[in-house]
């Protein structure tokens, strides 16, 4: 019956959600033993005006997985896709094995799973859309510092799960992909980590594998900063409530970042390893005089730092990084996920700068680069993008 179900949600049939409250053998069972006191336990609603993932406080492991849709997939055959993740990610993100689960073990422990899905520009072609794709929706411009690899880069949908769990993330992406592969092929999978929960206090911002501390300048959730700069409040009117995510994997050249000692690290990033204080201050989150100049006139935070070139330069220049660390046999470095509102207002001219003059990019190249639109959030009874593909 499970499998059946998931047949008609994948064609987009009229008894779409008939069954899915039977769920898959064994999951009432599952759901019961897990103890509610263990951190792995732990729960993140999907549902709401936003899609879950995105200001949800980070969680200790992600998987970024793009996806190209097969030619002959159309509007139909897409939702179709959407249903079957929307009801999967119900039941993944609650501790309960997804419809058809052939590991429902692994599905015990939510440890705060969350699925976040995204649209890439040619999904607007195959709904037959393309007057609703937001202008933004296109590859980022390639910038001079750029040495992009496709196996790193574009898809026509992504999927970002994110838990506090390594397990859970993995058996979360290979039940959504495996899901849907009569109707989407893996183009690739981007993993990456962040320091484990409990290993630190609550509230200290993350290190990247230099040592410095990454996203010290986000705006806290559900704060007025927070809603202007992430959420999309123009055009498309569809879009309100949702974003939009720039992935971008960036190579870190550690073994010559060794080579530096300490002060020269520090007026690279214009900020202190230490403690992640800007240069003319004593605390991390304090904001920086970049008109500050020592005994010489020299400035004290050097303009072509990293933080002197990341800095806006305008109220709009502003978005959410979320970012993760990673370390496989391609390397170590970041996975550098933004979310903004308008890519082309927001995020393109601060990576432009960067390109241009940043004193960071001899230890640092972007290898990988992707640009989708998160739909906003959906409801008990909806999916990623409904109030889009079903108008």
């Amino acid at each position: 019956m499970a499998e059946l179900s998931r047949r008609r949600l994948l064609g987009g049939g009229a008894a779409v959600l008939g069954a899915v409250g039977l769920g898959a053998a064994g999951a009432g069972v599952a759901a019961a033993t897990r103890e509610p006191e263990r951190m792995g336990a732990n729960t993140v609603d999907c549902h709401g005006v936003h899609q879950a993932g995105i200001d949800t406080a980070p969680q200790a492991f992600s998987s970024f997985v793009a996806l190209d849709l097969k030619p002959d997939v159309d509007r139909v055959g897409l939702i179709g896709v959407m249903k079957v993740w929307a009801e999967d990610t119900r039941r993944l993100s609650q501790g309960m094995p997804a419809l058809g689960d052939t590991e429902p073990e692994l599905a015990v422990d939510p440890a705060r799973l969350t699925i976040t899905v995204g649209y890439g520009s040619a999904v607007f072609d195959t709904a037959d859309l393309a007057a609703a794709r937001p202008s933004w929706l296109r590859p980022l411009p390639l910038f001079d510092i750029d040495r992009l690899e496709d196996r790193w880069s574009g898809g026509d949908l992504l999927l970002q799960v994110c838990g506090d769990d390594p397990v859970t993330v993995s058996h979360a992406v290979r039940t959504l992909t495996k899901s849907v592969r009569s109707r989407a092929s893996v183009r690739w999978v981007q993993r990456g980590f962040r320091h484990a929960v409990g290993t630190r206090p609550d509230g200290l911002t993350m290190r990247n594998l230099m040592g410095q501390v990454d996203g010290t300048v986000n705006p806290p959730p559900a704060t007025p900063d927070f809603d202007r700069q992430v959420w999309n409040v123009a055009e498309p009117a569809w879009l309100t409530g949702g974003t939009s995510l720039v992935l971008r994997r960036i190579r870190m050249e550690l073994d010559t970042w060794d080579e530096l000692d300490r002060p020269a690290k520090d007026l690279v990033m214009g900020r202190r390893q230490s403690d992640g204080s800007p240069l003319t201050g004593t605390t991390e989150h304090e904001d920086a005089d970049f008109e500050a100049v020592d005994d010489h006139g020299i400035p004290v935070i050097p303009p072509q730092s990293h933080v002197a070139r990341a800095r806006p330069r305008s109220a709009d220049e502003q978005f959410l990084r979320r970012a993760y660390n990673y370390d496989d046999g391609d390397g170590s470095g970041l996975l550098f996920a933004a979310y903004q509102g308008d890519v082309d207002r927001q995020f393109v001219p601060v990576q432009q700068r960067l390109a241009e003059h940043d004193a960071l990019n001899m230890w640092t190249t972007p290898v990988g680069s992707a640009v989708f639109v998160i739909p906003p959030g959906y409801g008990s009874d909806g999916y990623p993008g409904d109030v889009l593909l079903e108008n």
